[in-house]
C-alpha cells in the first residue's frame, strides 16, 4: 500500500482559460484527470496558502498525497513548488514532476529521475528553486509534425488541434495509469511498464 511519507506530484502549467488546452498545460490536465481517479479520490482545488498554488489532498487514510497546480506562469514554476515542499518538509525525492516534452513526439511518455531539464523553462526553475535535480518526471510527449519550423515557445502555447484531442486523451490516461503504478510497486516498476 502507499507508504507513510508525504508525495508532491506537481502538474506544470500557465494559469488562465486562454492556456487551458495547449501543449504547455498538458501537465495540469494530468493533474486534473489524477483528482478525479476513483483509486485516489482526491479533495476539490484549493488555493493553498503557502504558496501560490492550487492542491488538492487524497481522502484515502494515510496516503499523505498531495496535488498541486502553481499558479505562477510556467517559467516561474519552481517558486510555488518551493514554498511547498519548505512548508511540508518534503526532499527532492518526494516530489513528482508532470510536464509536456517537445522532443518526443505526441503519446509518448517517458518517466525519468535525476535528468537535465534540457531546456524546459519550467523545470528548469523548479531545480533552480530547490536546488536540486533528483526529482521523479513524467515527461509527456508534444512533438507534432505540424510544429513544422515555429518556435518551441510558440508551438508550446498553441491549443492543440481537434484532431489530436483523443490522442491527448489516451496519454493523459496512461500516464495517470503510469502514476498510479508508481505509487503502488514504485518507480522502476513503471518505467519498465511504461517507458
Amino acid at each position: 500500500m502507499f507508504n507513510n511519507s508525504v508525495r508532491l506530484i506537481v502538474g506544470l502549467g500557465n494559469p488562465g482559460e486562454q492556456y487551458e488546452r495547449t501543449w504547455h498545460n498538458i501537465g495540469f490536465l494530468v493533474v486534473d484527470a489524477l483528482r478525479e481517479a476513483e483509486y485516489f479520490r482526491y479533495a476539490e482545488w484549493a488555493p493553498d496558502g503557502k504558496a501560490n498554488a492550487l492542491v488538492a489532498t487524497s481522502l484515502l487514510p494515510g496516503s499523505r498525497l498531495l496535488l498541486a497546480k502553481p499558479q505562477t506562469m510556467m517559467n516561474n514554476s519552481g517558486e510555488a513548488v518551493n514554498e511547498l515542499m519548505r512548508f511540508y518538509h518534503l526532499r527532492p525525492e518526494d516530489l513528482w514532476l508532470i510536464h509536456d516534452e517537445l522532443d518526443l513526439p505526441l503519446g509518448k511518455l517517458r518517466i525519468s529521475r535525476n535528468a537535465t531539464a534540457a531546456g524546459h523553462r519550467g523545470v528548469q526553475s523548479v531545480f533552480d528553486q530547490i536546488g536540486s535535480s533528483t526529482v521523479t518526471r513524467f515527461r509527456i510527449g508534444v512533438g507534432t509534425a505540424e510544429r513544422g519550423e515555429l518556435p518551441a515557445e510558440d508551438y508550446v502555447l498553441r491549443p492543440f488541434p481537434e484532431t489530436a484531442a483523443a490522442l491527448v486523451q489516451e496519454t493523459i490516461e496512461r500516464t495517470v495509469q503510469a502514476i498510479t503504478l508508481a505509487q503502488l510497486a514504485g518507480v522502476p516498476e513503471a518505467m519498465n511498464q511504461y517507458n
